[in-house]
């Protein structure tokens, strides 16, 4: 089985590798045939220094073509010994090239400060203040998302509240959980909001019904009272209601406020403290749990959310892709100008690279080590030379130069002394 399929790339490397390889070979054709033309010359002259060159040109080419060749195989198929070096110790190189990669490269130090040279957050910055790219990222966050919602099944969401979600939280103790929240929404001041809303719907609900208001206290007059009394009482209860809304709405200290926030602080305290409150909220939580409507309006309630989130998602002019653009906008903003953001964005991704360097470092490097004792030897032994093979021709030229230069050293050196 290979391990390796044939690129366009590799199509080009094996070419340049063979043009190389009839460079350095020419070369050492030339030397010789230069060598053989002048052996029988006179060297006392000209042809002696031609001749040595080539002498000891061959001799270089033909020493570093036997080192080249025998990294990857016997030279002229003879098994001589230390030749074909990669395919013999293959694995104990991967295993080399695994502890070289982890104790110089996945390490923290060079991680982070291979990060903070980057200027990630700066760069981002700029990246997103393209409306191009913007799009792009919500179009990915939009198709991402329309996948994970379509695979997620109304039986799937059933299951999980129905088996999982459902009998968990009724097993958990509701109470002291709700009455920490409602102590810390009292405390911040959180509810008011929600208490306004309130105050205003029911104000404009009773000044836009006020025969409605007028039928529901008319109930309760007495038999025996006349009509315009009723009428007056309830004219007048009707103003009144409407006053009071009012002066609640505007008045953050009204005393109906105070004692709603009261009301919420000890309700709060009674959820973590009081027993019997705590059993109540448990029986509670155990009766509306356990109904069977709840999967089934909780699946309800699913579908309808999906349905508007992929809808959103599919359209570009809905609030998802508007308010999405703005928001990449102002991140974009901000990690460009704000040093504040800028440092606090390189810090947690600093700590995340530190964090998976560490964890997983040794064994992402392990794979090198995995991978390479997987190839087959001979394959393994071509695809290395296919990479690299170019290159060490060059060895090959050198060695062939050198020793034409070093030949005609020598033959100098031969003759003075002589």
């Amino acid at each position: 089985m290979s391990f390796f399929q044939e690129t366009p790339a590799d199509v080009r490397r094996r070419a340049g590798l063979r043009r190389m390889r009839l460079v350095a070979t020419g070369l050492l054709v030339l030397a010789a045939i230069i060598y053989v033309l002048t052996v029988r010359l006179d060297h006392d002259g000209v042809w002696g220094f031609v001749n040595t060159a080539a002498e000891a040109g061959m001799v270089g080419a033909l020493a570093d073509w036997f080192a080249v060749t025998a990294l990857f195989r016997h030279p002229l198929g003879i098994p001589v010994p230390h030749t074909a070096l990669v395919k013999k110790r293959k694995d104990e190189l991967g295993r080399s090239l695994q502890e070289f990669v982890s104790q110089n490269f996945l390490t923290e130090e060079i991680a982070r400060e291979r990060l903070a040279a980057a200027h990630v957050a700066e760069r981002l910055g700029r990246w997103l203040g393209e409306p191009a790219n913007r799009q792009r990222v919500l179009g990915e966050v939009a198709a991402g998302g329309t996948r994970a919602l379509e695979r997620i099944t109304d039986e799937d969401v059933h299951d999980f509240l129905a088996q999982l979600l459902l009998p968990r939280l009724s097993r958990e103790p509701i109470s002291p959980i709700l009455g920490s929240l409602l102590d810390g929404v009292v405390a911040d001041g959180n509810h008011r909001g929600l208490v306004d809303l309130g105050i205003d719907e029911v104000h404009r609900w009773l000044r836009d019904n006020p025969d409605h208001f007028a039928a529901v206290v008319g109930e309760k007059a007495p038999w025996w009272s006349p009509d315009w009394l009723d009428d007056r009482v309830i004219a007048w209860t009707y103003d009144q209601a409407l006053v009071w809304l009012a002066e609640l709405r505007a008045d953050s200290a009204h005393p109906a406020r105070v004692a709603l926030d009261d009301l919420l602080r000890r309700l709060a305290d009674d959820l973590q403290h009081d027993p019997e409150v705590m059993a109540s909220a448990e029986s509670l939580k155990e009766r509306l749990l356990a109904h069977p409507q709840v999967p089934t309006s909780a699946v309800a309630v699913w579908q309808s959310l999906r349905t508007s989130l992929l809808g959103a998602m599919a359209d570009r002019d809905s609030y998802f892709w508007t308010r999405g653009d703005e928001l990449l906008v102002n991140v974009g903003e901000h990690l460009t100008t704000d040093g504040a953001w800028q440092e606090r964005l390189e810090t947690h991704l600093s700590e995340v690279v530190a964090f998976f360097v560490n964890t997983y470092g040794d064994e992402l490097a392990e794979v090198i080590s995995v991978t390479v004792e997987r190839w087959d030897a001979d394959e393994a032994s071509e695809r290395i030379e296919l990479f690299v093979g170019r290159d060490l021709q060059f060895i090959r030229i050198n060695g062939t130069v050198v020793g034409a230069l070093a030949g005609l050293g020598i033959h100098a050196v031969s003759l003075l002394i002589s």
